[in-house]
């Protein structure tokens, strides 16, 4: 189970660490943990859609957990974890 939120907002703790995702730098991650090793991710990207995040133990899309989200043409808000 991954308990997460998507605002659309930034997230309000301060998060020690960050990276570009890509060559143009256009997709910016922040993320952190707590004492109960409970991480905190934020994902910056400039889209006109929606976006994709994974998580894998070896770097492949088979068998990771995936994490996607975007803006409806109406302004309303998607999310989904698989």
């Amino acid at each position: 189970f991954l308990p997460c939120c998507f605002s659309g907002q930034p997230i309000a703790p301060l998060l020690h660490f960050s990276t570009f995702l890509d060559p143009s730098n256009m997709v910016y991650l922040h993320w952190d943990h707590d004492k109960q090793e409970m991480m905190i991710f934020e994902l910056q990207t400039h889209t006109t859609g929606g976006v994709a995040f994974g998580f894998s133990p070896r770097g492949e899309l088979s068998g990771s957990d995936i994490v996607i989200g975007g803006v409806f043409p109406n302004g309303s808000i998607y999310f989904s974890v698989s």
